[in-house]
């Protein structure tokens, strides 16, 4: 790993000049910068934001590196990392990608520059994933991938059976009669979209028929949107069921399909994902399926804490836990 000394030699300049360009560059010599910033690329030199800490022996700080924090699943994950943490004395710093990959790049920087205990996150794709923690790992700052598969079976991860819950989901709704339904979701360049609805196809029978309402995100107000898509489809080419790709989503089509005056689940069933406790709590309890969502969180943190506290002895390992369903009175038997 190279220091800022040796970017000093490179560029021919002192310690405190390399100092002043990366955090006053406004004091430095356009002609000196740029020499410098040659050396820093040319070296790979991060900067330790965690000096500190480094010095004192390790950072207790857990970097999180969220999807989404206002989807109250992730808040309830984080919940059980923060639990994993205190009995470790340990703090969270939790950011959030929004879903943006750019956004998403600049978060992992600044860790690598602050150098964490270790680092978990839900990655906005498999692009440029391995490069990107592989950089984290590289500077000896254990990765575990949450809510996700890891790096191609590389390193660390702990996940939902997804595909096994889009077919518990269509199971169910099978079960229940229905043979045309419909799956609101997106985008589908998010792992769990694509997976849920492959465990939903898969669950139909010939003959059956599938709706796909696609979304560009997994909210109430693409639900919204998605519940006007039901109601103005003419009764012969409306679904008898809706599933979607989260609650939130869930909770949108069952608010559009009340204000067109349409019955749930007698006119129009619908089952969620997630389970989250708004489910319960709707106009009409929502059927759901459900994750373990704070132990799946506590598990990624305590994988991470084996990993940086037992480096030589840790085997990675990828854990998946099994959703299950949860019946309410969205997708009750009408007939």
């Amino acid at each position: 790993m190279s220091s800022i000394k040796e970017v000093a030699r490179l560029a021919g300049v002192s310690v405190g000049t390399v100092s002043n360009v990366l955090n006053r560059p406004e004091l430095v010599a356009q002609e000196t910068r740029v020499r410098v910033q040659a050396a820093v690329a040319q070296l790979g030199y991060v900067r330790n934001g965690s000096a500190r800490h480094l010095r004192a022996g390790r950072s207790r700080t857990i970097g999180v590196v969220a999807l989404d924090l206002s989807n109250p699943f992730v808040i309830d994950v984080l919940r059980g990392v923060e639990a994993a943490a205190e009995t470790a004395d340990l703090n969270v710093m939790v950011v959030n990608s929004s879903k943006d990959a750019a956004r998403e790049a600049r978060l992992l920087e600044m860790f690598e520059e602050e150098r964490p205990f270790g680092v978990l996150i839900t990655p906005v794709n498999a692009e440029g994933q391995d490069r990107r923690l592989g950089r984290l790992v590289a500077r000896g700052i254990p990765v575990v991938v949450f809510d996700n598969s890891s790096r191609q079976g590389r390193g660390c991860a702990v996940a939902a059976d997804d595909v096994l819950g889009g077919r518990l989901a269509g199971l169910h709704l099978r079960e229940r009669g229905h043979r045309h339904i419909a799956f609101a979701g997106g985008p589908f360049t998010v792992r769990q979209v694509e997976e849920r609805h492959q465990g939903l196809a898969g669950a139909m029978a010939p003959g059956d028929r599938l709706t796909v309402i696609a979304l560009p995100d997994l909210t109430v107000a693409t639900g919204r949107t998605a519940g006007e898509e039901v109601a103005g489809m003419s009764r012969a080419d409306r679904p008898t069921a809706v599933f979607c790709a989260n609650d939130l989503v869930a909770l949108g089509v069952l608010q559009e399909l009340t204000r067109h005056g349409l019955r749930v689940p007698d006119d129009v069933a619908i089952l969620g994902y997630d389970d989250i406790d708004f489910a319960a709590a709707a106009a009409v309890p929502l059927s759901s399926i459900r994750q373990p969502r704070e132990q799946l969180g506590h598990t990624a943190a305590l994988m991470l804490l084996e990993e940086a506290n037992q480096p030589d002895f840790h085997e990675h390992r990828q854990v998946i836990f099994q959703p299950d369903l949860v019946e309410r009175a969205s997708t009750a038997r009408t007939r």
